[in-house]
């Protein structure tokens, strides 16, 4: 692998790198969503939103259309969730094996 490959996977680690942007992906889990149902479901204002939504899509992890005013919000590959996926089961690990060292 050479550092060109290295510094695109770094992009999108960083792009999820964030709550609120896991978040958001969460929320795409189920299918496309317009940003008028994100912004509420998140309990933030929509230029917040919006600021992550636009970091999410220039890392190429989702994409956008319009429809009519609204502008509708996808991922782009599914595979985004076996990525989240496999933290949440790491994390898990983690969590129960420091409960094994404090009992």
């Amino acid at each position: 692998m050479d550092n060109a490959l290295f510094s695109m996977q770094a992009e999108i680690c960083k792009a999820i790198a964030h709550p609120t942007r896991i978040h958001i992906l969460q929320l795409l889990r189920d299918g496309e969503r317009c940003v008028c149902e994100i912004f509420p479901a998140m309990e933030m204002e929509q230029p917040n939103v919006s600021r992550h939504l636009a970091i999410l899509k220039k890392a190429g992890i989702i994409s956008s259309r319009k429809e009519g005013l609204k502008v509708i919000y996808r991922v782009n590959d599914k595979r985004i969730f076996e990525l989240l996926d496999l933290i949440t089961a790491i994390l898990k690990e983690q969590i129960d094996s420091r409960k094994k060292i404090l009992t």
